[in-house]
């Protein structure tokens, strides 16, 4: 059985992460670790600590207690929010992943580190953009991402440790509000929706970015782990997707099942910039054949489940 350390499993992904991974492998044998301090009963459920993952003593503490083997290393500042602060974007998202594959390489640890689309730029080839091709972003975030992904190749290379990556599309939850990335819209746009508000929305219309529901994305991360490494011939990092589309085409997805909703444009125009610098379309098809990646919803399978279980939880008050 795995014993798993999740570092930052207080953001987007890795709430969701914990509760997934421990109904696989078991309550105990998954550690939640954030520097805030993570309460609720997502993590209540098995072992908390706290880690601030810019100090490799502390991830190493945690190592040693729990006697962990896979580190999932999701400590990031998402890309617009480091446009604002890019000395922290680096520190956080470069310092944290060489301190966990240092202790990779020290206790024989797999890591999984997600990557972006944030790592391709404005010279990428912009429609199914390939596997391997041009990284020149024009973002911090993006900087970090091509970096990590470099990073763990070499440790791959030079040291044996089983580095693995996915690099993520925007990704669309239901659990946790987004915090501060570019394709955060996709989805305020159901909150908007569901409270009865008119949505503003900080991109223009044509703007095309890849998309993927939350439960695609956790089977995405947790099946490159389990998959066998011999079949592949990439690691780090594979491009994933489930759909593209632009702010117009999910609008109008929404209005199929609420008919009065509004949306007006204010452009923002960091988010737009960066927005304009990333595919629009990615080609995922050596996932597919590497390790069987095949996600599960399209846009009007995801907006109905998305307003089904935001309407619940208004009826609740949880809104």
């Amino acid at each position: 059985m795995k014993r798993i350390l999740i570092v930052g499993a207080g953001g987007q992904i890795g709430s969701e992460l914990t509760r997934n991974l421990r109904d696989i492998y078991g309550d105990n044998n998954v550690v939640c670790s954030d520097l805030r301090q993570l309460t609720g009963p997502i993590y209540e459920r098995g072992p908390i600590e706290r880690i601030d993952s810019t100090q490799i003593m502390q991830i190493v503490d945690v190592v040693k207690k729990y006697n962990i083997d896979t580190i999932y290393n999701l400590a990031a500042i998402l890309s617009a929010t480091a446009e604002l602060n890019p000395m922290l974007g680096w520190n956080v998202g470069i310092g944290s992943l060489v301190n966990c594959l240092e202790v990779a390489r020290i206790f024989n640890c797999a890591v999984f580190t997600p990557s972006s689309i944030g790592a391709f730029g404005p010279s990428t080839p912009r429609d199914m953009t390939p596997q391997d091709t041009i990284q020149r972003p024009a973002t911090i975030y993006g900087v970090t991402k091509v970096t990590g992904e470099l990073l763990s190749d070499y440790y791959f290379t030079r040291f044996g440790v089983d580095t693995r990556s996915v690099r993520f599309p925007g990704l669309i939850s239901n659990l946790t509000l987004p915090g501060g990335g570019t394709t955060d819209y996709a989805v305020e746009i159901y909150y908007a929706a569901v409270k009865g508000e008119k949505f503003v929305c900080p991109l223009k219309k044509g703007t095309f970015m890849d998309m993927m529901y939350m439960p695609d994305a956790l089977d995405a991360m947790i099946n490159i782990m389990e998959a066998d490494p011999s079949k592949f011939i990439h690691r780090n990092s594979f491009n994933v997707t489930a759909m593209s589309f632009d702010p117009e085409i999910i609008y109008n997805a929404i209005k199929k099942y609420v008919p009065d909703f509004e949306m007006v444009y204010e452009p923002e125009p960091i988010k737009q910039a960066i927005a304009d610098s990333w595919p629009n379309s990615l080609d995922d098809s050596c996932a597919r054949k590497e390790w069987g990646w095949n996600p599960k919803y399209d846009l009007d399978k995801m907006t109905v489940d998305m307003l089904t279980t935001l309407r619940e939880k208004k009826e609740k008050g949880l809104l």
